[in-house]
């Protein structure tokens, strides 16, 4: 990964690429500071961490700047959630699907669409946060008459604003720069939250020196499972199944086509980490309810500790819910039948495998033994941290969400600076 990003400093195209990405997250990593108008940045005590709620999510998400209440609070999560439902609703409605399939035509329009439905989502979620934001006292200037009403205006269309810039800014890195641009600024949100990692390792080692037993065991297990973590990752991330393929010979005229062998890649881990963002954004809003409802009725007080991230239900739940979101993630995204048509058209075959619906049921199998097992690799990676921060007396709920991320877009931006500097430097055919 180093000498990649080192090789890639030395061609001057891709140097401008990479300065002008740093410039993008150096500006978004200051956008996440600066508090918007008509707050009051003393009195923001929203997120003492260890919530467990949407609040606490959204702001891991936005590298701590809804904690700020900054421009960009929202970070880029409306957007995130528009592609996710303009994606679900291209298999139920037929004029999207007719639009997904028109080419380079079709895909600007569905993104322009994903844009207008992204600053919806942003609007909806700003007057959310505004509503928040009031009812805690202190941190809003104004909240009654004309004044309330201006301030108001002017913190949601902040907001609002803030995220439509953010979502510009990662198209321009995905124009101008290298990578995925959405993806890198949730990754530098997400780094630049790794200071609280440093503090807690730092408590941690000032309790073992202070004689308490339990750090001095406690301390290497966790260093020995994270690097064990960081490993699985890579390894399941890359990991795919090959379906072998077997095109046949065609004559046309003189010239004889096809016979040539390939395969249908299936990645292990195809649904990357959207079915932990959508298990983690559902078991979060009982919490995020119960912050809002003050009762001290004990049949909701106990029906709240259960969805409790310290509680070993809410961990179930957890995996459960992975499970089945995987699946569907996954359902959506691969069509056993029209993979089986598109091999028949192109006279390709999967050896010892007729045509027709006995291959799309080969691969619906295929599909359903990778799937198990890519849900399985999520769910270890989502609850193992859980377990770990009970033990450890920690709170890293988010962090199995945090590393799957991280590792998957740290993979992504390293393959793109090889594909782009193996296309600056073949060798070509004459050498």
């Amino acid at each position: 990964m180093f000498d990649t990003f080192r090789n890639a400093w030395k061609i001057p195209e891709l140097r401008k690429k990479l300065l002008f990405t740093l410039l993008v997250i150096v500006i978004f990593r200051i956008g996440c500071v600066i508090t918007v108008p008509y707050i009051n940045p003393e009195a923001l005590q929203l997120f003492a961490g260890g919530t467990g709620n949407m609040l606490d999510y959204l702001n891991m998400m936005s590298g701590g700047a809804l904690s700020q209440c900054a421009i960009f609070a929202l970070g880029v999560t409306p957007y995130i959630n528009a592609s996710i439902i303009i994606q679900l609703l291209t298999v139920a409605i037929p004029a999207l699907e007719r639009l997904s399939k028109e080419g380079e035509e079709g895909r600007r329009k569905l993104t322009r669409i994903t844009r207008y439905t992204g600053a919806g989502i942003a609007l909806v979620m700003s007057v959310g946060y505004y509503l928040v934001l009031r009812s805690y006292t202190g941190v809003l200037a104004y909240t009654t008459g004309w004044e309330g009403i201006f301030s108001a205006v002017v913190i949601v269309f902040s907001f609002t604003g803030g995220a439509q810039l953010l979502t510009w800014m990662g198209e321009q890195i995905d124009f101008k720069g290298i990578g995925n641009g959405i993806s890198l600024l949730i990754f530098a949100g997400i780094v630049s939250r790794w200071g609280n990692v440093i503090t807690t390792a730092r408590t941690m080692i000032t309790n073992a020196m202070n004689g308490e037993i339990k750090y001095f065991i406690l301390i290497p297990v966790i260093v020995i499972l994270a690097l064990a973590a960081i490993v699985f990752v890579v390894i399941l991330t890359n990991a795919e199944r090959r379906i072998p393929v077997q095109y046949a010979k065609r004559v046309v005229g003189r010239k004889m086509y096809g016979g040539q062998s390939s395969h249908i890649p299936l990645k292990v881990n195809m649904s990357g980490v959207m079915p932990i963002i959508f298990a983690s954004a559902l078991l979060s809003i009982p919490g995020t309810i119960a912050s809002f409802i003050q009762t001290d009725s004990p049949i909701w007080q106990g029906f709240f500790s259960v969805f409790n991230y310290n509680s070993l239900l809410y961990a179930v739940l957890y995996l459960l819910l992975i499970l089945a979101f995987n699946y569907f993630y996954v359902a959506i995204q691969y069509n056993p039948v029209e993979i089986a048509n598109n091999l028949r058209k192109n006279n390709g075959a999967i050896p010892g495998i007729r045509p027709g619906k006995p291959t799309s049921d080969f691969i619906t199998k295929c599909l359903s033994k990778i799937t198990f097992v890519g849900a399985i690799f999520l769910g270890i990676i989502a609850v193992m941290p859980i377990i770990l921060g009970n033990v450890a007396g920690m709170n890293i709920q988010l962090g199995g969400t945090s590393l799957l991320i991280v590792v998957g877009v740290a993979l992504d931006t390293g393959r793109s600076m090889e594909s782009y500097m193996l296309m600056r430097h073949h060798k070509g055919f004459l050498e």
